[in-house]
């Protein structure tokens, strides 16, 4: 942890200053039609981009991106009078906070689980002090020794503990259903993979804080819908993933690590899931997650060049 001490309030006001000049010299955002209140937010993970939550902030000021995710580890090497100096520029710069990972692994032993559990207050608690409001996880759609009902009572039970601690430090918690049917096969006992048997589990959690991690590629691969999209609620998505999927490839054989930027390949009907999206007046963040090995490939601004421009392309579709 960071000594407070070490931090003055001219080098506060310094920084602060910095980031105002920096967010004024950025880039503007590509138009969007009025109205549209989610946005564009920097995940540096999902495209491999080496970043600490500085870097990350001064790559989305300059690429022209809305928010960052929220890197838990980052945030925890700092004292609380330095997360709340990082907030504080993080609004100079006009961005956002997007979603934290949950760092709880759910998916294995009972002893994993508890030693996951056992730091979640403090971790939440970390969140919190920096203003981050959206943590979130993914769901695996088989599983090799559980099946379907004792699955669904091992998850309820176990991400109902972690989202009474996480709503009791005012944070929001998406679950993601996974889609792809080459991951539906690949253990002996099929799970979750659609949104509607995601929302019966966030009704069975039953704590208000629950919603759903919404992607693309995942609604595309379970057969999701536009109506499926407008039949929820902005309270019902702590945030969207956006990508697009390989052309020429069945839906039922689409592999889960291998995707595209959105509106690569015009596989996924963006169009028609990001309007959904606008009209149930969703305010989150959009992030892009490509699983893509050429944009990873990439150096750093080569790949920030490429997320932003889909990400504008994406936007672009969006109706007034």
């Amino acid at each position: 942890m960071h000594d407070n001490k070490g931090i003055t309030r001219r080098a506060f006001t310094q920084s602060a200053l910095a980031a105002a000049a920096l967010a004024a010299a950025k880039p503007a955002l590509s138009a969007a039609p009025s109205g549209v209140k989610m946005y564009k937010n920097l995940g540096v993970g999902h495209l491999r981009v080496k970043a600490d939550l500085q870097q990350a902030m001064k790559y989305a000021a300059q690429y022209g991106f809305g928010g960052i995710n929220a890197d838990l580890g980052g945030l925890a090497k700092m004292s609380e009078f330095e997360r709340k100096d990082f907030a504080s520029m993080l609004k100079a710069h006009g961005l956002q906070w997007g979603s934290s990972g949950l760092p709880v692994e759910f998916r294995k032993d009972e002893d994993t689980f508890k030693k996951g559990m056992a730091d979640l207050e403090k971790n939440a608690a970390i969140l919190q002090s920096a203003g981050v409001t959206r943590v979130d996880t993914w769901i695996m759609p088989s599983h090799a020794e559980l099946t379907y009902r004792e699955n669904f009572r091992q998850h309820r039970n176990r991400l109902r503990e972690a989202a009474r601690i996480l709503k009791d430090h005012g944070l929001r918690f998406g679950l993601e259903f996974v889609g792809p049917q080459t991951l539906l096969v690949a253990e002996r006992y099929p799970f979750i993979h659609t949104q509607k048997e995601m929302l019966q589990l966030c009704d069975a959690i039953g704590t208000d804080n629950m919603g759903l991690l919404y992607d693309s590629y995942h609604w595309h691969c379970s057969g999701g819908t536009v109506d499926e999209t407008l039949s929820l609620t902005n309270d019902l998505i702590v945030e969207v993933h956006v990508n697009d999927a390989k052309q020429g490839v069945p839906r039922a054989e689409l592999l889960d690590g291998q995707r595209e930027l959105p509106c690569a390949t015009g596989v996924i009907d963006m169009k028609g899931f990001l309007n959904a999206l606008n009209k149930i007046g969703y305010d989150g963040p959009v992030t892009v997650e490509p699983f893509n090995q050429p944009l990873w490939d990439m150096n750093a601004d080569d790949a920030l060049k490429a997320t932003i421009a889909s990400l504008d392309k994406a936007f672009n579709l969006i109706e007034a």
